[in-house]
């Protein structure tokens, strides 16, 4: 009865992510829109964090309590998960156009953070505060970044403009209120649901960390996806993914790291050695012909599979 017990905490931990990471953004962006905030911003700060939102509360939630592999499992599974698994499984669906200035730059800043957050990591085993004040600072640049990149052509959300006109401002700041209060209590429930299961099947948190709950807080970023290239808009596809990687790491860890330093573990060396290739695969499958294919979808499928059989036998 107590794995029942914690594989239903675990279920409703993450339907709390992951709707709490939506009542945020919707109220958020809604707040934001009524003050007359361009989309873009919005776009790229409130949504952009808010699908990272899942990531940041059980990663600090899992630091605060001492289970450091959860920590560090959570950002490095998800951000392995996030290429090899959402972006293969959206390739089968459809091809996946590619941006050129996230061929030329984000992916490979992607490879650079991923590379970053390794050698601080395996230094002396520790994430400090200082080096989680470093990635905050290139989450910062990033954002700049991006704001000079949109400000080249932007379309106004009209969507976003006719929601925020129709709901009360109190409505919205609910939508906020509860949002957090759901994320904050989902992350609780998650970590604590996710190391009752390790202790009773005796398995690592590492592995609970890489797979399970990096599943869990992904799930935004699979539901966007999917539901991105149904609609045809499969180029939102990728920026999305390349975009919560990157967030992730900047700013969950960097977060975390602040709020209080993380352990590495030195067993995080694989992992870590795996998140860059995954990166790098992608930079490689879309280099040329700035489409991700449905052979590139089973190829990164198949390449997890087997990720996911040494996570087993290790």
């Amino acid at each position: 009865m107590q794995i029942v017990f914690a594989l239903v905490a675990l279920v409703v931990g993450f339907v709390l992510l992951v709707k709490g990471a939506d009542w945020f953004v919707e109220g958020s962006a809604g707040i934001a829109n009524k003050f007359g905030i361009p989309q873009i911003v919005i776009g790229l700060t409130i949504v952009a964090m808010g699908t990272s939102m899942p990531e940041a509360a059980v990663s600090i939630s899992a630091a605060l309590r001492g289970s450091a592999e959860i920590t560090i499992g959570n950002v490095v599974g998800s951000n392995i998960m996030n290429i090899l698994v959402i972006l293969g499984l959206t390739a089968v669906v459809c091809q996946i156009a590619v941006q050129k200035t996230t061929i030329h730059y984000e992916i490979p800043m992607v490879i650079g953070v991923t590379i970053l957050l390794a050698v601080m990591g395996l230094q002396n085993n520790i994430i400090s505060r200082a080096e989680g004040v470093i990635l905050l600072a290139c989450m910062v640049v990033y954002m700049l970044y991006l704001l000079r990149l949109a400000k080249r052509g932007v379309v106004e959300n009209e969507e976003m403009d006719a929601y925020a006109n129709q709901v009360s401002f109190g409505r919205l700041i609910l939508l906020v209120v509860v949002g957090v209060a759901a994320i904050i209590f989902g992350s609780h429930v998650a970590v604590e649901a996710a190391s009752a299961i390790a202790r009773i099947f005796g398995i690592s948190e590492r592995f609970i960390g890489l797979t399970i709950v990096a599943f869990g807080t992904s799930l935004p970023e699979l539901v966007t996806s999917v539901a991105a290239a149904r609609r045809g808009n499969s180029d939102i596809a990728v920026g999305n993914i390349v975009g919560s990687n990157l967030f992730n790491i900047m700013f969950v860890v960097g977060i975390t790291a602040v709020i209080v330093p993380v352990v590495y573990q030195p067993t995080f060396r694989v992992d870590s050695i795996v998140a860059v290739a995954a990166a790098v695969l992608l930079l490689v499958c879309v280099y040329r012909g700035r489409v991700l294919k449905r052979r590139h979808g089973l190829l990164m499928l198949a390449c997890y599979g087997g990720y996911f059989a040494y996570l087993l036998l290790a």
